[in-house]
């Protein structure tokens, strides 16, 4: 790689980590809506136009799920595949937030890396745990489904989320068929993934939990967190592992208010006894974006951070 080149691609990596810490740390302000054209879903028939190319489809319809359409945004690299996949599944508490900022991991599509970015269904009063988990799942169904259109390896499907979403990723990673989460349509596809990147994300609702993430995992799940296990071990990633899941890279902060680290330290300690490969980065100093507390430095710094999210990919997903 040319030095130019090699500059271009830390430019990538330093803004899309800047937008995710930004998004990360103003979960409760919903993010601009999207101005580009929605596309529709695809047929079945449908083959990959070379014109998408570089380019992406906005607010794609993947599956309805109890008669409300779940989108997504696909970003497209510029040239080759089949390519694998990478999922972004954004946080917010499980009940806020968008699809919209998933466009900040684009830069991977340099790397030859498809991105799509998923809604699911948001906790309401109405809608609890497991509608989150039946979407993303029928995400994968449907990319699997629509392989040939979108120009992808349909057996290298990766996941990456941030704090609610890198619940999401986990459970995505350790849940199989036999958990019953597969709902809606394409149930002839696989849901299985084959890497995930968790940042900041919840492993066990079992292990008692204070703050203000134990209200939303109330309100999303039905229960404060460590005080109903019936309802909590089942939403709980560390419920599913077995030696045939996917490789992990687990980031969590030593400063983190939000979610304590120990959820972390769980989550690794788990799929290693399970003999899972599983990388455990603490980021000394990192609050729940994984930032520096005001006058303290954080190691590793983003760009570091950034750097080995590529490099796990590269070596999971082709």
């Amino acid at each position: 790689m040319d030095r130019i080149t090699e500059i271009k691609h830390m430019h990538h990596r330093i803004a899309s980590a800047a937008l995710l810490l930004f998004l990360l740390s103003a979960c409760a302000v919903a993010p601009a809506t999207p101005t580009l054209t929605p596309s529709p879903a695809p047929t079945a028939t449908a083959t990959f136009a070379a014109e998408k190319f570089g380019g992406s489809d906005i607010d794609v319809t993947y599956c309805t799920m109890e008669g409300l359409p779940q989108k997504l945004d696909v970003y497209y690299p510029g040239s080759g595949g089949p390519w694998p996949v990478l999922m972004y599944i954004h946080g917010g508490s499980w009940r806020e937030l968008d699809k919209a900022e998933g466009e900040g991991w684009r830069y991977l599509n340099d790397q030859g890396i498809l991105v799509v970015s998923v809604n699911y269904r948001l906790a309401t009063s109405d809608i609890k745990f497991t509608a989150m988990i039946q979407d993303v799942m029928c995400a994968v169904r449907f990319l699997r489904a629509h392989s040939a259109e979108y120009n992808i390896n349909p057996a290298k499907i990766g996941a990456i989320g941030a704090s609610a979403g890198g619940h999401l990723a986990a459970l995505l990673g350790t849940a199989d068929a036999s958990a019953g989460f597969d709902a809606g349509e394409y149930l002839d596809q696989s849901s299985r993934i084959q890497a995930v990147v968790t940042l900041s994300g919840l492993s066990d609702f079992t292990q008692l939990v204070e703050g203000g993430v134990s209200m939303a995992i109330y309100f999303a799940f039905g229960a404060l967190a460590g005080t109903n296990n019936t309802l909590l071990a089942p939403a709980s990633p560390v419920t599913y592992i077995t030696p045939d899941d996917p490789p992990f890279l687990i980031f969590h902060g030593d400063e983190d208010g939000v979610v304590p680290i120990e959820q972390a330290l769980t989550l690794d300690e788990r799929l290693k006894a399970a003999g899972v490969p599983s990388t455990l980065v603490i980021v000394k100093g990192g609050d729940h974006s994984l930032n520096p507390l005001p006058g303290k430095a954080a190691e590793p710094a983003w760009t570091e951070i950034s750097r080995m999210i590529e490099e796990f990919l590269l070596s999971n997903l082709f």
